[in-house]
């Protein structure tokens, strides 16, 4: 097809002279092929050129008389007559004779040829898809209306007064359009097209959707030529398949649709899903891939994706011996890395079923760290056969999967350390590590939260005894008051209170029936200071407390009314008073207005589950909303500082505390509300743990910041 393309140019920059004078050239060749004949009348039939080229296009008729005849050739021809302009004697004769040695023995065959013009032969542009739209006027036949009414069925044809009667898709009532007015405007629709099943018989098409969903969506590409996801969801959603079934039923047939052989998959969800003309089997498509050598991290991802999901390919040798010889080719280049060589091997390995390599031993055994290996390797499973040969091949296994429990980011290979851990003599080691986790909860949060909940179902790891789950639990409530307020562990936040509230606070009235009273009280004040468990989460600690103690019911009151005054007061000045109402408002209005924005563009992408920015925008809601309420609750507990609530007899909430270290430089801290703490100013939040500490200390006193010892040497108002 080397015309296409310049035709197609000189039609685009209005350059009728240049399209002519290609056109001659192209009319004088030896041959055509009518694939590309086709495209490009199709192109030039909507131009602003067609109808002073349409006294040209006859042109290319004897090379048209040397396509074999099938489905192309006819199409090339209807294509020339819908084009042509010149309406000469020659073409209405050669129309009349086509038409008859295809359709002469129709009935009223005589008619329909007066009906299109051809009799009187003065005018029949079109004269053939004209006659094919007759043909196609029956009852119970459909047609697509080219000015914007849609898919429309004929409900009834009178051949006498040259009507049919109509009812469209997008036009409310029935319509009645003359045969001339058809013409110009309606397209005949096959009985099995997509488009007269979705109209004529929704039912069997969701039926066939849901029985073989890749045919569905190739009889639509086929019928309606490429889409992207967003495109096919229009086809599709509510019309075929229900609006609430639509997720599901997309996510299994994109999966499908990945695996199948004529439908070429995009790898942007903007891009479109078009049909193959010629089925390409997976193998062919990846050596496709493969020829155009890609970098060692892309060939590493997309071979291991391949095999994969496509494991069955392997039992073709002579495509198992290609795959062996490029990732060997690849193992020569000079810029390939130590773990892209590593993973290459891993590939090699299982291709050629060896029991041990040598060559993933001996890079094995020489990287620097275990650490790096793991932290260089892009694929999960690769990481794990990493540390399956780091523990069988190397002497400082032991520390090195110590040093990686809580650094590693996947459950899997946390798993994996913990068991080797466990079984091979490194238990006390082990425990050592896992009590560092439980008192410094917000050094690891995801890791704590991963062994968190080992505990809850496992019995035969460290700390599972009914004491190490009672440190857990207070480890749990302390890493949930130091991270509630960051807006980067949103998600964890929301992941800790699902954990609590689960199963009617299952773990809280596990944890309060098996610990001691002193315990409960522990948790009871460890749950006062996370301010982002409501007020009905805390009477609900409260209640199972007292259930399982009752001794703690006549203390309540009094917790109560200390909790009031200490921990459901927001202090704040003026200043960080308005910086607060500033931020709720800007949530409110801005920026939750820009999110809803951000929703519906991405939704207009389709595809929901593979589409990064609607479930990015989604989340984004999810923070907004909840950085509203919890906002919004601090707002109506704020009391505005005044001289009267600041005490410099001892350090407490208004206070500026001037101190010495032990090298005798001064170091200043004041302490106000949350809202106007700023750490890089010594600032300190009341409800720091800093502050905290330093709450009832007088002048005189010490205390330790970060190993460094400081003597208080005054303390004044902020005011």
């Amino acid at each position: 097809m080397g015309y296409l393309k310049d035709f197609q140019t000189h039609i685009a920059n209005h350059d009728y002279p240049s399209f002519l004078k290609l056109w001659e050239e192209y009319c004088s060749g030896d041959e055509v092929e009518a694939e590309e004949l086709c495209d490009i009348l199709r192109s030039v039939k909507p131009s602003d050129i067609a109808e002073p080229f349409g006294r040209h296009v006859d042109r290319i008729l004897p090379l048209w008389q040397k396509l074999p005849e099938g489905p192309l050739s006819h199409e090339a021809i209807k294509l020339i007559y819908d084009v042509q302009t010149s309406n000469s004697e020659s073409l209405a004769e050669l129309a009349y004779h086509y038409l008859s040695k295809l359709y002469g023995d129709q009935k009223y065959f005589n008619e329909k040829i007066r009906l299109i013009g051809l009799r009187g032969k003065e005018k029949f542009q079109g004269v053939i898809s004209n006659y094919e739209l007759l043909s196609h006027m029956e009852k119970g036949k459909f047609v697509f209306h080219t000015g914007g009414w849609g898919v429309g069925e004929i409900v009834d044809v009178s051949v006498v007064r040259e009507q049919l009667t109509l009812e469209f898709d997008y036009v409310p009532g029935k319509k009645e359009l003359s045969f001339a007015t058809a013409f110009k405007t309606l397209i005949p629709i096959p009985d099995d097209h997509f488009l007269a099943l979705r109209f004529g018989s929704p039912d069997l098409l969701e039926k066939k959707a849901k029985e073989n969903p890749v045919e569905a969506i190739r009889m639509l590409l086929r019928d309606l030529g490429p889409k992207t996801a967003a495109e096919i969801k229009d086809e599709f959603c509510d019309l075929v398949i229900p609006a609430n079934e639509w997720t599901r039923w997309w996510q299994t047939t994109r999966a499908k649709i990945k695996k199948d052989t004529m439908i070429a998959t995009p790898d942007d969800i903007r891009e479109p899903f078009h049909l193959l003309k010629i089925e390409v089997t997976h193998e062919e498509r990846l050596r496709q891939v493969l020829e155009n050598k890609p970098d060692a991290n892309t060939l590493i991802q997309m071979v291991y994706t391949f095999l994969r999901d496509f494991p069955e390919t392997l039992k073709n040798n002579e495509f198992k011996a290609t795959l062996i010889e490029k990732l060997s080719e690849m193992l020569s280049f000079k810029e390939i890395s130590t773990p892209q060589e590593l993973q290459i091997h891993f590939f090699l390995q299982d291709l050629r079923n060896e029991r041990e390599s040598p060559a993933i031993v001996e890079i094995i055994k020489h990287y620097e760290t275990i650490e790096q290996i793991i932290h260089n390797i892009e694929i999960l499973a690769f990481k794990k056969r990493g540390l399956i040969e780091a523990r069988k091949h190397r002497t400082d296994w032991k520390e090195s999967f110590l040093d990686l429990l809580f650094k590693v980011d996947q459950s899997t290979l946390r798993d994996y350390i913990l068991s080797e851990l466990s079984s091979n003599g490194a238990s006390d080691a082990l425990k050592q590590k896992l009590q560092d986790l439980y008192t410094y909860p917000a050094r690891y949060p995801e890791a704590f939260m991963w062994y968190f909940q080992k505990l809850q179902t496992q019995h035969e790891i460290p700390f599972s005894d009914k004491q190490g789950k009672t440190q857990f639990f207070e480890g749990l409530l302390i890493l949930l008051s130091s991270i509630e307020n960051d807006p980067q562990q949103r998600e964890l936040v929301k992941k800790i209170h699902a954990l609590l509230s689960a199963g009617r606070f299952a773990i809280v009235r596990q944890r309060m029936q098996e610990s001691s009273s002193e315990d409960v009280k522990e948790f009871l004040l460890l749950a006062s200071k996370c301010h982002s468990l409501s007020d009905h989460d805390q009477k609900i600690f409260h209640s199972l407390s007292e259930v399982a103690h009752p001794s703690l019911v006549k203390s309540r009151k009094k917790q109560e009314t200390a909790a009031t005054q200490e921990e459901q007061v927001i202090w704040a000045t003026s200043e960080g008073y308005q910086k607060l109402q500033q931020r709720i408002q800007q949530i409110a209005t801005i920026e939750t207005i820009e999110n809803a924005k951000e929703i519906e563009i991405a939704r207009a992408h389709g595809d929901l589950r593979e589409n990064a920015e609607f479930k990015a925008a989604l989340e984004k809601r999810e923070r907004l909303q909840f950085d509203l309420k919890f906002l919004s609750d601090q707002l109506n507990r704020v009391r505005i500082i005044t001289k009267e609530d600041i005490s410099t007899d001892e350090i407490g909430i208004g206070v500026i505390i001037e101190c010495t270290n032990n090298k005798g430089q001064r170091v200043s801290y004041t302490i106000l509300g949350p809202w106007d703490a700023d750490p890089d100013k010594n600032i300190l939040s009341f409800q720091s743990k800093l502050a905290q500490s330093l709450t009832g200390k007088l002048v005189g006193d010490k205390f330790v910041v970060q190993g460094d010892e400081l003597t208080i040497n005054s303390i004044s108002s902020y005011l």
